[in-house]
C-alpha cells in the first residue's frame, strides 16, 4: 500500500492502482469520457487532467500509476484551464442540439461544461463540420455522428468485449467518426449495451427514444426476470397524472459478482412483454366474476378434491410466494411441484450472462425443497397453476389458475401481480440471493401470490 495526497487530503491505495480509480473510489470527483470501469483507460478524450507535484505539465489520471508520497491537485484554476480548453476544442463541432437531444439529463457533456465550460468562446464562429445524423446501426440504436467526442467506448466494447468488432473510427482529424465496420450492422446480443456506455447523446436507443425526459423517470432497483442469471436492473418508470404507474425502459445496475457492468438486450427489452397482454380481471367458468365468489368456488374445489390436489408453482415468483405456497400445500394436503425443464433454453445461452435456464428463482425451488418434476403427462383432481408456463403438461378434472397475463382457460383464473408491482427475493442458478424492490403500483393493485392465500385463508376461516 502507498499514500498519497489529493487536495490536501491523505489517501491509502494499493501500489501500481490508477489514479483515476483511486480519486473515484474514494469519492473525488474528476471528469472523464473515454475511461469506464468495465473497459479501462483509452487516454484519448484528456478530460482527467491533474497537476501532480515534480512533473512539468498536467496528467491524465487514467494512464497515471500512483506511487508513494504522490501530491496531486485536480482543483484550481490552472488545471481547470486545461479543462476548459478540452472542452472547447469538443465543442468547436457540435451541434447545438441540448434542448431536443434524447440524452439531456444524463449527458456528461452537458454536466462537464456546466462545471468547467468557457462560456465566452475565444473561437470564431464558423461553419461546423456536418457528419451523419440519426443512423440506424441496428439493434435499435441510432447514431448521430455530430455529438460523438470520439471516446471510443462504443469501439472498444465491441472489441474487447463481445469481441464482434461491428463499430470503428474512420476518417481523420475533424472527420473522424464512429461507424459500423464495411458490410456490418450492430447485430450482437448484447449491442444496446453501447446506449449505456455513450457519454453523450450520439448513441441512442431507438426504443426509448423521446419516449420520456429523464428528470420525470423514478429509478427503482430489481433483478431481470429474463433467465438464471439474475442481472441487475434499473428499472425507470413515471405515473403521468391520472394514469398508471408505466415503465419505460431497463438500464444495467453494476454488481461485479453477477453481471458487472452491462445486460443482454433481450433481457433489455423484456419489460414490454411485462406491460403488455395483461391479465386483470377474475374469471369463473369463462366470464367476469366477483372476487368473493371466485374465492368462494376456490375453498369448495380445496374441500371436495382433499388429498388430490397439485400445486404447480412457476419458477419465477419470489421465493416468499414460493414459502408461502409451501405452507398453504401442506396445511391442504397439496402436493407442491414445479418443472425447470420447461424454462431450458439451449439456444438463449451463450455462457456469458445469457443462461439457458430461462428461470429467475431455481435457487429457490432448490432452497425449499419443491419437488423438480419431469416435464410429462401428470394426473390430478385439481391442479393449481401459480404462473408456470406448461401447466398443459398436467390433466385434471378442474383447472385453477393464478395469472399475470392472459394465457390458457381454467374453471378458475386469478389475476397475478409481475415482479414489478411487489417486492421479493430471488436465488439465481449459482445461488446469489438477490432483493427486488417494488417498483409500479397501480392504481388498480394486482394481488402477489401471498396476498391472493391471505385473501382465501380470510375466507376460509
Amino acid at each position: 500500500p502507498v499514500e498519497i495526497t489529493v487536495d490536501g487530503r491523505t489517501i491509502g491505495a494499493e501500489t501500481g492502482a490508477l489514479l483515476i480509480e483511486v480519486l473515484l473510489k474514494n469519492g473525488i470527483e474528476i471528469p472523464y469520457f473515454c475511461y469506464h470501469e468495465a473497459l479501462g483507460p483509452d487516454g484519448n478524450c484528456r478530460m482527467c487532467m491533474v497537476e501532480i507535484e515534480g512533473q512539468k505539465r498536467p496528467q491524465i489520471a487514467c494512464d497515471t500509476f500512483v506511487e508513494d508520497g504522490m501530491v496531486v491537485r485536480t482543483r484550481g484554476e490552472s488545471i481547470e484551464a486545461v479543462r476548459r480548453n478540452i472542452l472547447e476544442l469538443e465543442l468547436v463541432n457540435h451541434p447545438v442540439d441540448c434542448p431536443i437531444c434524447d440524452q439531456a439529463g444524463e449527458c456528461k457533456l452537458q454536466d462537464f461544461y456546466m462545471d468547467y465550460g468557457l462560456y465566452d468562446a475565444k473561437i470564431e464562429k464558423i461553419e461546423k463540420v456536418k457528419k451523419g445524423k440519426e443512423i440506424d446501426l441496428g439493434s435499435d440504436v441510432v447514431l448521430d455522428q455530430e455529438r460523438c467526442v470520439l471516446c471510443a467506448r462504443c469501439t472498444r466494447f465491441t472489441a474487447e468485449v463481445t469481441h464482434t468488432h461491428e463499430l470503428g473510427i474512420v476518417g481523420r482529424g475533424d472527420h473522424a467518426r464512429v461507424s459500423t465496420m464495411p458490410g456490418k450492422t450492430l447485430s450482437n446480443p448484447y449491442a444496446m449495451n453501447v446506449v449505456d456506455l455513450c457519454p453523450v447523446g450520439a448513441l441512442t436507443s431507438k426504443d426509448f427514444r423521446f419516449a420520456q425526459r429523464v428528470w420525470f423517470l423514478t429509478s427503482t432497483p430489481s433483478v431481470c426476470h429474463g433467465c438464471a442469471t439474475g442481472c441487475n436492473i434499473w428499472i425507470d418508470h413515471n405515473r403521468e397524472k391520472y394514469k398508471d404507474d408505466r415503465i419505460y425502459r431497463f438500464r444495467p445496475r453494476v454488481n461485479e459478482a453477477v453481471n458487472g457492468w452491462f445486460i443482454c438486450d433481450a433481457g433489455r427489452l423484456s419489460y414490454k412483454a411485462l406491460q403488455e397482454g395483461r391479465r386483470l380481471e377474475v374469471l369463473v367458468d369463462g366470464a367476469e366474476a366477483d372476487e368473493r365468489d371466485a374465492l368462494a368456488r376456490f375453498r369448495e374445489a380445496l374441500v371436495t378434491h382433499s388429498g388430490a390436489i397439485t400445486i404447480l408453482v412457476g419458477a419465477d415468483r419470489y421465493t416468499e410466494e414460493m414459502e408461502a405456497l409451501k405452507a398453504f400445500a401442506a396445511r391442504h394436503g397439496a402436493k407442491l411441484v414445479c418443472s425447470l425443464e420447461a424454462y431450458r433454453d439451449e439456444h438463449f445461452g451463450d455462457g456469458w450472462l445469457r443462461s439457458s435456464l430461462r428461470a429467475a428463482n431455481p435457487g429457490g425451488i432448490a432452497k425449499l425443497g419443491i419437488a423438480d418434476v419431469p416435464l410429462e403427462k401428470g394426473s390430478t383432481e385439481l391442479l393449481i397453476n401459480i404462473d408456470h408456463p406448461a401447466a398443459e403438461a398436467f390433466s385434471a378434472m378442474m383447472r385453477i389458475e393464478l395469472q399475470t397475463h392472459i394465457g390458457r382457460d381454467a374453471d378458475i383464473i386469478l389475476p397475478l401481480a409481475v415482479y414489478a408491482e411487489c417486492p421479493g427475493t430471488l436465488i439465481n442458478e449459482k445461488g446469489i440471493e438477490q432483493f427486488c424492490a417494488q417498483a409500479i403500483h397501480r392504481n388498480a393493485p394486482v394481488p402477489s401470490v401471498t396476498e391472493w392465500l391471505e385473501r382465501l385463508e380470510g375466507a376460509l376461516s
